[in-house]
């Protein structure tokens, strides 16, 4: 049994980088034994591993990318969440849109459902929008729009290639820790990523993720959480936030009395029934101004968090100010119209 395998079962030491590098060899030369790869990702799955287990890790991923173009994206910022908790409908989704109308560069990452009824990419597909396939159509995209969303082509090709050695067992059953550190594992050269964490227990691993990221790519980095257990900021709780940027650390609070907000529960962002046609239906209200307190208020800080974080201002009141006037004037809903009839016209 190949050493990686053995050390995450036996929890004994860490998984130092030449160790992944050598999994990662025996993967691609198809040398792993039967159950290896099912082995791997369920001790993963069962509980995160140590910060130099897991930096090692990412590591290995990153050092393995073909060479993309420099600078890709430029000042664009991204919102994703690692996915469980509550079942919401798509805020983060909604939050980049409301953003991008406001004039923050987005380039989104997602999925699709894992622990949601609709993730961001079967709500984008019911809308009629296609994820990009490239680095160069992703920035045709994002010059055209100010907002694109980021095909599969930006994760390592090795979380393919172990979701094919553990079929036909299921890869959402065995991948929660894929899923819960997929927004560290795409290739995004943004300025700014805004995360949301639902799991408790994963916290502390993903804040060794978060500052490992924002040290090697000098990437803007937040980290949130909510008692509410979202994977997005919430507008009616506390929300505590580790930022790692200009290389250092910092924590703050975003408390909804000092902004302003306090609107409803997590009933108000409730997923609309009817799956994937429901979900788009219950979006498009939102974009268009007319969702309930909850949704609009919880909407519009997440999309002032990108502001915020992409340092489009520093000012919280005038990101919330302007986010609530962009989603009431339509700019956000025709955003989404525009990019449907790009899509269109690309295909």
């Amino acid at each position: 049994m190949h050493e990686a395998v053995v050390s995450l079962i036996g929890r004994d030491r860490p998984v130092e980088l030449p160790v992944w590098r050598s999994f990662w060899d025996r993967l691609h030369a198809g040398g792993l034994r039967r159950g290896e790869a099912t082995a791997l990702l369920a001790s993963l799955s069962t509980r995160m591993p140590d910060r130099v287990t897991l930096c090692a890790f990412l590591d290995s991923l990153a050092e393995r990318r073909p060479v993309r173009p420099a600078d890709a994206f430029g000042a664009a910022v991204n919102i994703v969440g690692t996915g469980g908790g509550p079942r919401t409908f798509n805020i983060s989704t909604a939050a980049a849109f409301v953003a991008a109308a406001m004039g923050v560069r987005v380039v989104k990452t997602g999925s699709r459902a894992y622990t949601s009824g609709c993730g961001s990419l079967d709500l984008l597909e019911r809308l009629g929008i296609a994820p990009t396939t490239s680095y160069e159509h992703t920035q045709d995209v994002l010059q055209r729009c100010g907002i694109a969303f980021a095909g599969y082509f930006v994760y390592p090709e090795e979380i393919g290639l172990l979701a094919r050695a553990v079929a036909p067992l299921d890869m959402r059953l065995l991948g929660a820790f894929v899923n819960t550190l997929g927004p560290f594992l795409a290739d995004m050269p943004v300025a700014a990523q805004v995360t949301g964490v639902s799991r408790p227990e994963a916290l502390e691993p993903l804040r060794h993720a978060a500052g490992h990221t924002s040290r090697a790519t000098g990437r803007t980095v937040w980290l949130a959480a909510n008692d509410a257990g979202a994977d997005e900021l919430l507008a009616f709780t506390a929300n505590r936030v580790r930022a790692y940027e200009d290389g250092g650390e910092d924590e703050f609070t975003l408390t909804p009395a000092a902004l302003g907000l306090g609107a409803g529960d997590l009933a108000g962002l409730a997923q609309a029934e009817g799956g994937a046609r429901g979900a788009a239906e219950l979006f498009r209200e939102v974009l268009a101004g007319r969702g309930g307190p909850a949704a609009t208020q919880t909407v519009c800080l997440n999309a002032a968090a990108l502001a915020v974080a992409g340092r489009l201002t520093g000012d919280w009141h005038q990101a919330l100010r302007a986010a609530h006037a962009t989603l009431h004037d339509g700019s956000a809903l025709e955003l989404v119209d525009r990019l449907r009839t790009l899509e269109v016209a690309h295909a």
